[in-house]
């Protein structure tokens, strides 16, 4: 009998240290062994909540395994082992104009092994050897689990004394000596958390996508109407040889809308409303979501009939909360990482603030923690929280940013200049090596004001300018560039919904320069990604911004209209 063919996403696991995504993870399972691997229609079973389990146990002894007889002839022995154990149960639905397109459960499971050869201040984790993952068995054999751990991590040795050749010959390139450890020292802990596990009942709401994208009949001119759901819960196991062992788990629920339509003018228009949740009891009922549905139909029709921005405006600009979420996650969530920059490269990290350490990089009145150890705030769970990383450090709350100045960045366990120890921020999906990751980012203004007061500001800036109006921005949608914006006419405050803008010149520098005040309204965003984390930020006032039209060209209207609804079942 022949070898079944290799997935893509098996291809993947096999190729040492390449970045895996979720979607390579669920790829791997419409093979020639999906049926077997597929979960049943019901609830996943109950997860283990014993303190030693099956896992644990093959992982302890194939690592003591690994220490006393991993050495290959004329190579150093490792000085470092860890072994990373992800099991995914997932449940994926969407729907499109009243139809479910597809409802699938998937179940998973990868290993990914990192054998490091050298010492601490300089080892072999570079290029390919950065480690190698597998799929490993669904059940609990101990025997499979244990040729699969051994398999990765004779590869990942082969690989490490290559790499590590390869390391100190392109290092031989540079005089100076690289000032910081290749890897930092972690106290060792042992933490064992009960399991998560996803049980819920499928049909309401599948029937909750199928009724909240049948509305688009109310709107004959909406072009698209979909919606889709993801519930998933991640397990993880690791250890090391420094004795670290840990086994902890997650849950996120995510629901996003998507539906677009097009102006007479050919402008295209959408809209992609969006959940996250750490607990199922978090997310919007039926009720809600198709209530939620209603308001996006609504909106996409007043945005089709909505004036287009023309002019060029310069002036005050006002975000909600939820667009300054999106702001804060791209301009500081991003750049505040640790991430070691190429060798040779003189830069402290990678990134906008590479060279802001102690520098200035947002107005005196903000500051920005990321806090992986808050759980709650404002009566909802953050899914940004977890205990350990996945290097086994214990989570810290980190300030990053202190009245405005850069004072710290977020860290795993590779250091980089005046920085020698991870703070808990080395973050991984299932397969991924890690890497610096935000967690809960909360940006905090002192003081704050009011959505009132603001807004009155605004108006204030706008007549001391002499401008019929201002503009405020409701939410944001790809590169910064505003989804609901409206401007806010001076006279009276009324608001009038507009189409076809863009902010020019939102960056960072705008950011730091350009922001005015902060209200007392931070928002909780949770943001489902390849590692789950939330964003609390409030709204906030730029004194001057930049608002144009758009130079992207109109499409073309469709040809012929749509099927007669009348026709449709």
């Amino acid at each position: 009998m022949s070898a079944p063919a290799r997935t893509p996403w098996t291809l993947a696991m096999r190729s040492a240290a390449g970045p895996l995504t979720l979607g390579l993870l669920l790829a791997s399972f419409a093979g020639p062994r999906a049926a077997a691997q597929k979960s049943p229609a019901r609830a996943s079973q109950p997860a283990r909540q014993e303190a030693s389990d099956a896992v644990l146990d093959t992982m302890r002894a194939e690592l003591d395994r690994s220490k006393s007889r991993l050495k290959m002839e004329n190579v150093a022995a490792p000085y470092y082992i860890e072994y990373r154990l992800a099991e995914l149960n997932e449940y994926d639905a969407e729907a499109a104009f009243g139809a479910l397109r597809h409802s699938q459960r998937t179940h998973g499971r990868s290993v990914r092994v990192v054998v490091r050869v050298g010492d601490y201040k300089q080892d072999s984790y570079y290029g390919a050897g950065m480690g190698v993952a597998e799929i490993a068995p669904l059940d609990d054999s101990s025997v499979a689990i244990a040729r699969a751990l051994w398999l990765a991590t004779d590869q990942a040795y082969k690989a490490a004394s290559e790499a590590l050749a390869a390391k100190k010959a392109l290092l031989r390139q540079y005089t100076a000596d690289q000032p910081f450890d290749d890897f930092a020292h972690a106290p060792q802990v042992e933490s064992l958390a009960p399991l998560v596990k996803l049980a819920f009942d499928e049909k309401p709401w599948n029937e909750a996508l199928e009724k909240s994208t049948a509305i688009f009949r109310e709107d004959p001119e909406i072009e698209s109407l979909s919606a889709s759901l993801r519930f998933r819960a991640v397990n993880e196991y690791f250890m090391n040889t420094e004795g670290t062992v840990t086994r902890q788990g997650y849950t996120v629920y995510s629901l996003i809308f998507s539906g677009s339509t097009q102006a007479a003018d050919g402008m295209r228009i959408e809209r992609s409303p969006y959940y996250a949740a750490a607990k199922l009891s978090e997310m919007p009922a039926p009720e809600k979501i198709l209530a939620d549905a209603h308001k996006m139909v609504e909106t996409l029709g007043a945005l089709r009939r909505a004036p287009v921005v023309d002019e060029e405006y310069r002036g005050p600009v006002l975000f909600s909360n939820d667009a300054a979420s999106d702001v804060f996650a791209g301009m500081i969530g991003v750049n505040v990482l640790g991430r070691r920059p190429k060798p040779g490269d003189s830069a402290r990290v990678e990134g906008k603030f590479a060279a802001s350490y102690h520098s200035r990089v947002l107005p005196p009145f903000l500051s920005v923690t990321d806090d992986p150890s808050a759980k709650t705030y404002l009566g909802k769970t953050l899914i940004g929280a977890y205990q350990f990383d996945e290097e086994g450090v214990r989570a810290a709350a980190t300030p990053v940013i202190r009245d405005g100045e850069l004072v710290s960045y977020l860290l795993g366990r590779e250091p980089i200049r005046d920085f020698p120890e991870s703070n808990g921020h080395g973050r991984a999906a299932p397969g991924q090596p890690p890497a610096p990751s935000a967690s809960n980012l909360f940006v905090v203004p002192k003081p704050a004001s009011s959505p009132e007061e603001l807004k009155k500001k605004l108006l204030e800036m706008c007549r001391d300018q002499g401008k019929p109006y201002a503009y405020r921005v409701e939410t944001l949608g790809p590169g910064y560039n505003p989804r609901l914006l409206y401007r806010v006419y001076e006279k009276d405050g009324h608001e009038e919904l507009v189409r076809g803008a863009v902010f020019n010149e939102l960056d960072t520098r705008t950011l730091r320069n350009d922001l005015i005040a902060a209200g007392d309204d931070p928002l909780v965003s949770n943001r489902e990604g390849l590692v789950p984390t939330t964003v609390i930020a409030p709204s906030i006032l730029f004194d001057e911004l930049e608002v144009k039209r758009t130079d992207a060209k109109n499409a073309k209207l469709p040809q012929y209209p749509p099927p007669e609804l009348a026709a449709s079942h």
